[in-house]
């Protein structure tokens, strides 16, 4: 699992970074001008970091995030959300429930790094709890009204996830578990069953034969009446292809669902597993939420083959900033190392039990 681990930091993060300078122009103005760009920024097709070229919504930490510019991993929610939940396993163990992701964020995440269905759940949290609520005293206000908000089936507790599954190999059941207990803080319905489906493929993939078995495999963690099960076969019956009948099908939809996103991250994981810079490229040359299914994509990607090109990691050399309070700069090989400490953890526990 080491190799598997590295490189499933690693594709997270660089398939983040790779999404991040275009996330916005992609979601307000489509996929056709995504592709305009990509054009005269000589980055399409894309199998590297996007060169940068002057755009009025590319600015700040995006253009930090462009080849040539690269220093380190920029802040972003996809990659602070995969720390945070390392450190809430870290501290409560494989028993995190959601009052205990509810109380993470008020104590160590700055509700200014919070988005769309997090930043509604952060405001329901800091309006109804009292001041024990954060510190482990009683909840006196009800969840269900915290994920009662108009993106509670967008993307964000997709990419909350991953950790859950990388903890866990081998324990796609409880891996589902403990991202539900995570996405219900702020999402319902299909968005918590993309969750879960997600958790538990990253959970599946180090015992898969291939990466179809692994899919269908996960698919048997999730509610089969959910959406999430339609738009993972919408990704599987379109591998081989271009990703316009995905596009077609879902184009009513926000750019930053939970279900046509998932679509393209099916699609893209199985239709280019013999090269990371062609999964990547393509899950975010296909448009929508750019960073958060070039993250997925990357993390998933990694997981399942142990390695991905030196050319992603050598320009931020390992330094990751996130968005919360008090840690600073990270080093990527003490995420390693903390991460293979709780898999050592949990398979014992689990072998004892």
């Amino acid at each position: 699992m080491k190799n598997r681990v590295r490189a499933a930091w690693e594709g997270r993060i660089s398939g983040c970074l790779l999404g991040k300078p275009v996330e916005i122009l992609s979601m307000q103005e489509g996929r056709a001008s995504l592709e305009k760009y990509l054009k005269k920024a000589d980055s399409f097709p894309l199998r590297d970091y996007v060169y940068h070229v002057d755009h009025p919504l590319i600015r700040g930490a995006s253009i930090n995030c462009c080849k040539g510019k690269i220093v380190q991993a920029e802040q972003d929610d996809d990659i602070t959300y995969t720390v945070l939940a390392l450190m809430m396993l870290e501290e409560h163990g494989i028993n995190i429930d959601t009052d205990d992701v509810a109380r993470t964020w008020i104590n160590k995440l700055p509700g200014g790094a919070t988005f769309t269905a997090e930043r509604e759940a952060y405001i329901s949290i800091l309006k109804n709890m009292n001041f024990s609520y954060q510190f482990g005293g009683e909840r006196k206000f009800e969840l269900e009204a915290v994920s009662d908000n108009e993106f509670n089936d967008w993307i964000g507790a997709q990419i909350r996830i991953d950790m859950y599954g990388w903890v866990l190999p081998g324990n796609p059941t409880k891996a589902a578990e403990l991202a539900r207990n995570d996405a219900m803080l702020s999402h319902r319905g299909c968005a918590v069953e993309c969750s879960a489906f997600i958790a538990a493929l990253a959970a599946v993939i180090p015992n898969s034969e291939t990466r179809m078995s692994a899919v269908k495999t996960a698919m048997k963690y999730i509610d089969n009446q959910s959406d999430a099960c339609e738009a993972i076969e919408v990704g599987i019956s379109n591998v081989g292809k271009s990703p316009d009948e995905i596009i077609k099908k879902y184009e009513a939809m926000s750019p930053i669902h939970s279900l046509n996103n998932l679509a393209i991250v099916v699609w893209s994981f199985l239709s280019f597993q013999d090269s990371f810079d062609e999964a990547v490229g393509e899950a975010v040359s296909a448009g929508w939420d750019t960073d958060c299914n070039g993250a997925t994509v990357g993390g998933l990607y990694g997981l399942a083959e142990g390695s991905i090109p030196e050319k992603w990691t050598k320009p931020w050399k390992g330094k990751i900033s996130t968005a919360i309070s008090g840690l600073g700069e990270l080093n990527l090989d003490d995420l390693i190392y903390r991460t293979e400490k709780l898999i050592d953890k949990f398979t014992s526990e689990s072998s004892k039990a």
